[in-house]
Order: structure tokens, then C-alpha cells, then sequence
């Protein structure tokens, strides 16, 4: 097994029952300080030292097969590089705060791509339908919309541009980028 492959059945695990996933991804470098010490915040074996991985991100579809890369490259493939912007702060209905891109075209015509061309993924395992957002924080004690709006109110607007798909791995102590794709120019 090569160092960028994972093995979610290694021994010893910190957490059996999340052994990781793959997830295909835009990042979102102007977000990556704030949104990596929120990470931190609540559970340090999700900061990644790899600096080519974006805590900071629009998922375009989780989960995503790790072998898969030929037809990451592909969905990227047939997207133009797009600019956005986030300014607004909203609340999902289970309570995970975030920012929503506009425009999101372009993020849903990334994911209606990977979707095409990896159509046995179910997208967050068939919970929710892919909708284009940043995550912040979640709603609990001491965090509510209004406070995290507050919290990054000296970022935003926040204008940015995507032009690469992540293909990154999520588990606790092993975070990292595994493929990086341009979108078409």
C-alpha cells in the first residue's frame, strides 16, 4: 500500500466507527484559518498537517471512491474554473451552520458531474441531497447563527475562485489531500 492510500482497517484505531472516507471537494483558502481552528475547536484529529488540505471547503460529493481518480479528473474536466462569493450566514435543519455560495452553479455542476459519473454513490450516504455550503460550526451550547455570523463578520464578504477539485481523505489522525484536479480553463 502506497503512502496516499488509505487503510481504514488499520489496527489500533483512535475511532473504529468512523474508519474514514474520501471526499471530492473545493477549497476555500481565504475561510482555511478560521474554519481549521473551529476544527481544532472540537476534535484536534481532524486538523490535518498536510497544507494542501482544505478544512475550509464546498463538498462537490462525499462519500467518493478513493480509486476513483480517473473520473475525479474527469468531472473537473468538464467545469470551467468559477469565481463566488460568501456572504450569508444560514442554519440546515439539523442545526449545522454555514455559508452559502453565490452563485452555486457552478459547485452544483461539479457535483451533478461526479454524481453522472460515479452514480453508485449516494451522496452523504443518502441523508441529505448535496446543497452547496461551507460549514462553520454546529448549532449547541453558545453557538447560534447570530454568534457565529459574528464570529466571521470580518471575513466576509468573502470572494473567491474555484479552480481545483480536492480529492482528500477524513480520518481522526489522518487527514490529507489524495489527487488534486483543475477545473477546465
Amino acid at each position: 500500500m502506497n503512502s496516499t492510500t488509505p487503510d481504514a482497517a488499520t489496527p489500533g484505531s483512535r475511532r473504529p466507527s468512523f474508519p474514514g472516507h474520501a471526499v471530492l471537494l473545493v477549497g476555500v483558502p481565504p475561510l482555511e484559518a478560521w474554519v481549521r481552528e473551529r476544527t481544532a475547536h472540537y476534535d484536534e484529529g481532524f486538523v490535518s498537517a498536510d497544507p494542501a488540505f482544505a478544512h475550509a471547503h464546498v463538498t462537490v460529493l462525499a462519500p467518493f471512491p478513493v480509486g476513483a481518480t480517473d473520473r475525479a479528473a474527469a468531472a473537473a474536466s468538464e467545469v470551467r474554473a468559477f469565481d463566488y462569493t460568501l456572504r450569508r450566514v444560514a442554519t440546515f435543519p439539523d442545526g449545522v451552520v454555514h455559508l452559502v455560495p453565490e452563485p452555486d452553479r457552478g459547485f452544483r455542476a461539479l457535483t451533478d458531474a461526479a454524481r453522472r459519473l460515479v452514480p453508485e454513490v449516494a451522496p452523504y450516504w443518502g441523508r441529505f441531497e448535496p446543497v452547496p455550503h461551507v460549514t462553520l460550526d454546529r448549532l449547541g451550547p453558545g453557538v447560534t447563527e447570530s454568534s457565529t455570523r459574528d464570529a466571521v463578520a470580518h471575513l466576509l464578504p468573502c470572494r473567491a475562485r474555484a479552480s481545483e477539485l480536492l480529492l482528500t481523505w477524513w480520518e481522526d489522525g489522518g487527514c490529507r489531500v489524495l489527487g488534486r484536479f483543475p477545473l477546465s480553463s
